[in-house]
């Protein structure tokens, strides 16, 4: 039987909620709507890049994804000491270049693994903390507005992407 990304559902959020509540809950709509748009798809599928003069793919989106969630949460906010995802000296595009369609289910749970763990990093911290690792001051409010920013962004990436695979539209 060949993996496909489960269906995922969407958490609803409070649109009224105090901003400690509020950034978080947007930051996991964004993170299920990105696995949304990728669901149903095989590895194959989402290795695909159907723009020719692009290397995205969806599974280089998630690659990367997973490398801003690491990056941004636990290294620069965290200061975990773990190595940086998808590093590969004198490629900075590695995370889109260096697809490997059979380890989709791996990648797929190295984004879910890293979203939990970027929770656990913040977990508790108040949004004017600032990064311990950056080269100037950013709060953690900061930081949770640039890893949505990367989602949204990457989510009109992945629509376009999707429509392309296999015409699948939707929001």
């Amino acid at each position: 039987m060949t993996w496909t990304v489960p269906a995922t559902d969407r958490p609803e959020g409070s649109l009224t909620a105090p901003e400690a509540q509020l950034l978080p809950e947007y930051l996991a709509w964004h993170r299920a709507t990105f696995l949304h748009k990728c669901a149903g798809l095989t590895g194959e599928q989402l290795a695909l890049r159907p723009l020719p003069t692009s290397s995205l793919s969806l599974l280089g989106l998630m690659r990367h994804l997973a490398k801003v969630e690491r990056t941004w949460f636990r290294i620069r906010f965290a200061a975990e000491p773990v190595e940086p995802l998808h590093f590969v000296v004198g490629h900075k595009d590695a995370d889109f270049d260096l697809l490997e369609p059979a380890r989709a289910e791996q990648e797929y749970l190295r984004l879910l693994e890293e979203q939990r763990l970027a929770d656990e990093a913040v977990a508790g911290a108040p949004l004017d903390a600032l990064l311990a690792e950056h080269r100037e001051e950013m709060s953690l409010r900061m930081t949770y507005l640039h890893v949505t920013t990367e989602y949204a962004r990457h989510n009109g990436h992945a629509d376009l992407l999707r429509e392309l695979v296999d015409g699948v539209t939707g929001d």
